[in-house]
């Protein structure tokens, strides 16, 4: 152990409960005192979800796909450093959760690398559609990762072509229909069934879609349990694109997905849909582009008075 932290050599037993006593995202406690930065190195995806647009960009603006730039490895390290040698203390996560699929895009990779050399104290984690997974797991434990989210809207095929328009084939074409839902839907539950016996703490988010798949997220959850997956979490649909027309859910919708889904695989009941670049305590956001300024601003000071 350093620090309180569990090092490689840990057993994944203690790897769980460091991470589900710490990680905002995996812990009600933690997510009051232990802050995430968001780092939107991953502009590219491989599949094309109904609920998703990435192209729009709002500063008042919070749900996942959104980012005000796409960062660079090194950029995203002097991101993380900023937060940090401004008394960004409280983050105790480190993630990847877009503005595209992290798994699609090598960057991903690279920065996770340059974060765990240089903060090794970090639960470095990411989100992913995974339909890369699978070809991934041993990539993710090469460059630290310890905590995985893993989005998984159905388990028929039949409901997963309502949810995706396409996603993407072994030779990079577009395969769409139930020919991609079935693609989608087996290799995110074989990446699933690797995270895990590879020592990653899972979390299974669903997308709510009235009409579409709420009465299948029950099932979701219990095949999320056999596989070994520790967290649920129901996010409610956000209208746009191929939904833009359909009414989400109410609040007592999601309560009762969550009742439903708890009988399986405990629950996330503190998800606040966050952007690609999201940074500090969930609920409490730090404007990232100010952090960095400011610390720019900082270190020309002590330049000049040294």
């Amino acid at each position: 152990m350093t620090d309180g932290y569990p090092t490689a050599a840990c057993s994944a037993k203690s790897n769980e409960r460091h991470v589900m006593a710490n990680h905002p995202c995996f812990s009600k406690d933690a997510h009051k005192r232990a802050g995430r930065i968001h780092l939107p190195v991953a502009p590219e995806c491989n599949i094309q979800c109904g609920y998703c647009v990435r192209k729009y960009d709002c500063v008042n603006e919070s749900r996942p796909g959104v980012a005000s730039t796409v960062l660079t490895p090194s950029e995203a390290i002097e991101r993380v450093r900023a937060v940090v040698e401004r008394g960004g203390g409280e983050i105790a996560a480190v993630g990847i959760a877009g503005p595209g699929d992290p798994l699609a895009n090598e960057a991903t990779f690279e920065t996770l690398d340059l974060v765990r050399r240089e903060y090794p104290e970090s639960i470095l984690c990411v989100s992913t559609n995974g339909l890369e997974l699978p070809n991934r797991v041993n990539d993710l434990v090469a460059v630290g990762v310890r905590s995985l989210t893993v989005t998984i809207n159905a388990v028929m095929p039949e409901t997963a072509h309502a949810v995706y328009a396409w996603v993407s084939g072994e030779n990079g074409e577009r395969r769409g229909g139930i020919d991609g839902a079935t693609r989608l839907l087996e290799r995110q539950w074989d990446g699933l069934a690797k995270a895990v016996r590879a020592g990653l703490i899972v979390k299974v988010n669903s997308v709510l879609i009235p009409g579409v798949n709420d009465l299948e997220l029950p099932a979701v959850a219990m095949l999320a349990a056999e596989y070994g997956a520790h967290l649920s979490n129901i996010l409610p649909l956000i209208p746009q694109a191929r939904f833009r027309h359909t009414k989400p859910p109410t609040p007592a919708d999601i309560h009762e997905a969550r009742a439903a889904c708890g009988e399986y695989l405990a629950q996330m009941t503190h998800c606040n849909q966050c952007r690609a670049d999201a940074c500090g305590l969930i609920g409490k956001d730090r404007d990232m582009e100010s952090e960095t300024l400011l610390s720019r601003l900082s270190d020309d000071y002590l330049e000049v008075v040294s």
